[in-house]
């Protein structure tokens, strides 16, 4: 009596490798942009943050000096914030008005966020065709859409 022996083969086909390389790029296709703009949103708090305190100092200023002339300077009570991903300025500095804007740097580029004396947030620019809303808004856009 003979006994064939038989081997076993073990391993992958091409076409199950092909199937699993399209899941995983249909999956990728779907989760790094989500992914992109999560990332977006976490350093938007950066302006909206750094423009409320801010403010809070540019009060202060005026309280203690009866004019925002002369605020949003290093060695007073409202020195200009710091961020690596906005930079921040003071425009219309009156003795009753001023206006505050973190301009998006590198990632960020094209957001710009301002407040002013009265409180006023508004989102006077997002990148160019990528569904983050209409500018300007009366709010500051923090998700895609035009959400505030």
């Amino acid at each position: 009596m003979q006994t064939v022996a038989r081997r076993s083969h073990r391993g992958f086909t091409l076409i199950e490798l092909m199937v699993t390389v399209a899941i995983v790029a249909i999956l990728a296709s779907v989760a790094i942009p989500s992914y992109r703009d999560y990332v977006t949103r976490g350093r938007i708090p950066d302006a909206t943050n750094g423009l409320s305190t801010l403010r809070t100092q540019m009060e202060q200023y005026y309280l203690d000096n009866r004019t925002y002339v002369g605020g949003c300077a290093a060695g007073t009570v409202a020195p200009l914030p710091t961020s690596s991903n906005f930079t921040f300025s003071c425009t219309g500095l009156t003795p009753s008005a001023f206006t505050a804007t973190a301009t998006g740097t590198g990632t960020m580029a094209g957001f710009v966020y301002a407040v002013n004396e009265s409180n006023t947030r508004t989102t006077t620019g997002v990148p160019a065709s990528s569904g983050w809303g209409t500018t300007p808004a009366n709010c500051w856009i923090v998700r895609k859409g035009g959400g505030c």
